[in-house]
Order: C-alpha cells, then structure tokens, then sequence
C-alpha cells in the first residue's frame, strides 16, 4: 500500500453529510494527515443548534471527552516514563501514599500506573462522584480513601483520574495548570466552540465548559476534560507517526498489554471503531461526546473524527459507532489503497 497524490474523501464527505440530513449528529469535521504532514479537514453541519443555529468549520473546537486520556495524560505519563521521573512499573501509591491510607494491605494499593494505563483493574467503568459534593479537594480525597468495590476488569474513568492525581502530585500543581502542547486546553478561551448537552444537573447548555459531570466537579481531571480542534489533533498525530517521541514511548502505545489495549490507547481489532480495513499497527480511541483519533502506523496515516453528537441530548441514536467504522473504513479505501 502506498499513499496517494491527494485525499479522496468525497464518500467520507457525503457519508457525514448523510448523518447530518438524518439529524443522527448536527455537525461534524473531518480530517486526515499522513506521514509527510499532508493534511486534510473538512466540516459539514452544525455546533449549536438550540437558542441559535451556528455553523461548525473547521477550527471548531470540541470537547474531547475520553481523548484526553490519550492526548494528555497517557502522553504526560509516558514522557515522565521516558525521562525516568517515574516508572509505569511502580503503583500508584508510591506517588500517592495516602491512597487508600487506613489500610495498606488493600488491593486499590497494589494497582500499578502501568495496571491504570491498560485498565486492567477492578475499578468500576465510571462512579457519579460529582453527587458526593461540590469541593474538588474533597472529592478528590473521597476518590483516595473510598473502598472500592472489586469488579472485573473494564475500560474505567477511576484509572485516569487517578493518574491525573498522580501527575498533580508530580507536578504539584493543578491539572489545568499543567502545559498541554498542541494548542489543547482545559480552560478554552475560543468562542468557536462545539455546543454538548442541555445539562439537568447544572440546568444549562453545556458550552465551553466541560460535559462530563466528574470532570467538571473535579475542576481538572485526567480522564475527560481536555478542548480542541481537528488541526491540533493531527498535529499530535503527526508527530506520533514519525516518532517524534522517545522509542519506548512509540513501543507502549503500540503493543498490547491487556486484552485489546497498549498504555492507554485500543489496537486494532475485528469490528473496533476504526473500521476493518485498519492495519494490525493501528490505534485509536474514542471520546463520549462523539469524538475519536485513530493512528495507523504501517499505512502511514492518521484521521479524526469530531462531532457534537450528545447535541443537545445524549439520549438519542446518534449511530455513532457505526460512523466511526465506516469513516475509518473509506479512510483506508480511499486515501492509502
């Protein structure tokens, strides 16, 4: 396989288009970089529709939900890894040694960074903690001290935020204030921003500020949170294609560690997100609020999809993941056969 002249992304333009004329999504963009930085973005719909209808382009920003898992704090843990500041090896309680701080012999302190990471722990998916109060500090000490009921291992919030704690604690700073690179951020200043949820439990649009409840109460958190556009997601992709990071940072990402998953990122499997079509050198990861980024490493290319699809309510078949699979699906047919 080898990368064409020029993107032919007509059938990807036409399929999102599609989404939008059936009211699956109001808006989404589109874009596309290979290895030589060739680069490719496209936008079709809306970023609000409620009170105002307002167009989405293409440096809409987005809230990236889950993303910020990879684009942040795996990123973060992994740099920090390289320079030898931490090890993914150690557990988590060697950076927060008061996790869990009445009793030493529970299996919450025997969790590693590496264990958070590929989310082979017992933690649950995900926990209303913003319903235990509304003081980040203490939340934050509720999540520390809380005994955590042992599940079966799946994809769970609790890994990331308890990594965004362990950078805070590394950084002594709050996780905002922590530099994101690629123009990201937990504070956007832009007012070109993609419209989420009409929130009941803070009786507003959800604009600007971040969709996931947890996130928000927490003022900072490492598993969702993190804002940006197409351009600033390539540009992160780029430089992951031409490892522009150190060699055992390329390797975690890339190889499986539990299940179908490196340090934080998924790896191609039959029916994921990123279509069928994707090299077994692929990965990718999706966020909530309807957004992904899929990297494929033999194929030399690199695509992210953002749309506003909880827009303005999370509780309507947005086919979602079928866009996603077909998307990944005619990047591959398209833009590298």
């Amino acid at each position: 396989m080898r990368n064409k002249k020029n993107f032919n992304i007509k059938r990807i333009s036409k399929l999102i288009n599609t989404y939008i004329n059936k009211k699956k999504i109001p808006g989404a963009v589109f874009g596309v970089v290979n290895i030589k930085k060739k680069k490719t973005i496209i936008s079709d719909g809306y970023r609000q529709l409620i009170n105002k209808k307002i167009k989405v382009n293409n440096a809409t920003t987005f809230d990236l939900a889950s993303l910020t898992k990879v684009l942040f704090t795996t990123h973060q843990i992994l740099k920090l890894h390289s320079k030898k500041i931490l090890n993914i090896n150690d557990l988590v309680s060697l950076y927060i040694p008061d996790f869990c701080q009445y009793d030493y012999n529970s299996w919450e302190r025997k969790v590693s960074i590496k264990d958070c990471l590929s989310h082979h722990t017992n933690f649950p998916a995900v926990e209303p903690i913003y319903t235990y109060g509304n003081d980040p500090d203490t939340l934050r000490a509720f999540i520390l001290q809380r005994r955590w009921k042992k599940n079966k291992s799946v994809y769970s919030d609790i890994n990331f935020i308890l990594l965004g704690i362990v950078l805070e604690r590394i950084y002594k700073k709050s996780i905002t204030k922590i530099p994101t690179g690629y123009n990201f951020s937990f504070n956007p200043l832009s007012k070109n921003i993609a419209a989420t949820e009409i929130c009941k439990w803070r009786n507003r649009i959800i604009c600007g500020e971040t969709h996931d409840e947890n996130a928000f109460a927490l003022k900072g958190s490492g598993h969702a949170g993190l804002f940006g556009n197409a351009d600033s997601i390539l540009n992160f992709a780029f430089d992951m294609l031409n490892n522009n990071i150190s060699k055992e940072h390329s390797k975690l990402i890339k190889n499986k560690i539990y299940r179908n998953r490196s340090c934080g990122w998924e790896v191609s499997y039959k029916n994921w997100s990123g279509g069928n079509y994707c090299s077994k050198e692929a990965i990718g990861h999706t966020g909530f609020t309807g957004t992904g980024l899929w990297i494929d490493f033999k194929n030399k290319l690199a695509w992210t999809l953002l749309t506003n699809r909880v827009h303005p309510s999370r509780h309507t078949d947005s086919g979602i993941q079928e866009l996603r699979s077909k998307v990944g699906d005619l990047v591959i047919q398209d833009c590298v056969l």
